[in-house]
């Protein structure tokens, strides 16, 4: 295993271009496999999860291709698998989007429980709830999910629960009415950009939905969809990382190929810590000096601040001239990073779905151990504002939602280098004591 070896205490400088969305591409590589023709996908970023659910399609008959000008091919050349294999599908939670295309379009899914970052409960009875109300008969067998139906006929179908709107659930039960018959109404939609995204995607091939960006949405299910090509929107939780590294550190940098207008909150949020923001179309740029000022933040679906932010800005609170309070919403017990970042020098108390956060004067470095992707980023962004230098383990979890991280940061001039585990050994023990005699 990797790890990443940081030299903090350099304020990021310059401009970086940010890749295409992990949490939109993954979604619409799943939904390929309503297509009856190929699709090419421009923008998949090249991730560990993009090579996860490479493997699961190509499970499922569909082939997966990365070609020389970067787009991906996807084309189903066997449309009799149904199901999924566990080993691939427990790594990562979106694997389970394949559930909805695959029942609609080949009548059976046998698809294994979710897995991925260990952050707190997730369960997925929406997603099924919403393919029952479809029509589809659904039993849940030795850690399966075994769903039939000879032909999925449209219905009503609501989608938030007790912690809002369901994402992934959102993406199944979407993917599945565009094949179903007669109309289907979806209530308590997710928003998300990235449901927007596949939405559009799904038009591309040949579907008919309303509502794309609200809560509410009407689909007319058709026979069959087509192929062709589509561009991934931009990553809006890599862009924030990066606008949230150059915050930490008291830089001035610019991020371009942005979506600027996925990040209303984050930039608001950003303004009031004390951060001068701009925007100017794709690129936004950020500079910041001292200490921010204490701002709190609720993570909550979108468009409020997303879950996927959380640790990142709580990193950036560390340092603040006085007490945040930050709340998670979504996934109320997402805080391994906390214990991480109290080695580091931070102060955070933490109360159930709460983390109250007394900013510091500075963090120093030291080895830290990440624990989901999100935690992995707050870590990389800790020890790039510490003094000294941090040891970041366990990259292994960044590396499924950021294309080489620690490249863009290099060309902001951060001093930061992946090297093996192995070769950092020496640096996980605690600093010898020299007595004189």
């Amino acid at each position: 295993m990797d790890a990443l070896r940081i030299r903090g205490g350099i304020p990021l400088h310059g401009e970086v271009a940010v890749g295409g969305s992990k949490n939109a591409a993954l979604p619409i590589m799943a939904a390929s496999i309503l297509a009856s023709e190929p699709v090419w996908l421009e923008g998949v970023p090249q991730l560990n999860d993009v090579d996860t659910l490479s493997l699961v399609l190509g499970h499922l008959g569909v082939e997966v291709k990365r070609q020389r000008d970067g787009r991906l091919k996807l084309e189903t050349v066997d449309s009799r698998p149904t199901r999924t294999d566990y080993e691939h599908v427990s790594r990562m939670r979106a694997s389970f989007c394949v559930l909805g295309p695959l029942l609609a379009r080949r009548g059976r899914a046998v698809v294994s429980l979710p897995g991925g970052c260990q952050i707190g409960d997730r369960p997925v009875d929406l997603h099924l709830k919403g393919l029952a109300a479809l029509g589809a008969n659904i039993k849940v067998e030795h850690g399966y999910v075994v769903a039939e139906a000879q032909r999925l006929v449209g219905a009503h179908v609501h989608l938030s629960g007790s912690r809002g709107p369901t994402v992934t659930g959102t993406a199944n039960v979407l993917s599945a009415a565009v094949l179903a018959r007669g109309r289907t109404t979806i209530t308590g939609a997710a928003l998300e950009p990235e449901i927007v995204d596949l939405g559009r995607f799904l038009k591309s091939l040949g579907a008919k939905i309303d509502g794309l960006g609200t809560s509410t949405l009407e689909i007319e299910g058709r026979c069959e969809l087509g192929g062709g090509g589509y561009r991934i929107i931009p990553d809006r939780i890599e862009a924030a990382t990066l606008l949230l590294a150059t915050a930490i550190t008291g830089g001035s940098a610019t991020i371009g190929g942005a979506a600027p207008e996925h990040l209303g909150q984050v930039l608001e949020h950003l303004r009031r810590a004390g951060a001068d923001v701009q925007v100017d179309g794709d690129r936004i740029s950020l500079s910041a000096r001292g200490r921010p000022a204490p701002t709190d933040i609720v993570a909550q679906p979108y468009p409020g601040v997303p879950t996927d932010l959380q640790s990142q800005w709580m990193a950036w609170m560390a340092l603040a001239r006085g007490r945040s309070v930050i709340r998670d919403q979504v996934f109320g017990d997402r805080f391994s990073h906390v214990a991480e970042l109290k080695r580091l020098g931070a102060k955070i108390e933490r109360a159930g779905d709460l983390a109250v956060v007394s900013g510091v004067e500075r963090l120093t470095g030291a080895c830290v151990m990440a624990s989901d992707l999100r935690a992995s980023a707050a870590l990389v962004l800790a020890g790039l504002a510490a003094e000294g230098e941090t040891v970041v383990r366990r990259i292994y979890h960044l590396d499924r939602g950021y294309e080489r991280l620690e490249g863009k940061l290099r060309r902001l001039q951060a001093q930061i280098a992946r090297a093996p585990e192995s070769a950092l050994e020496d640096l996980a023990q605690p600093p010898s004591i020299i007595t004189g005699r």
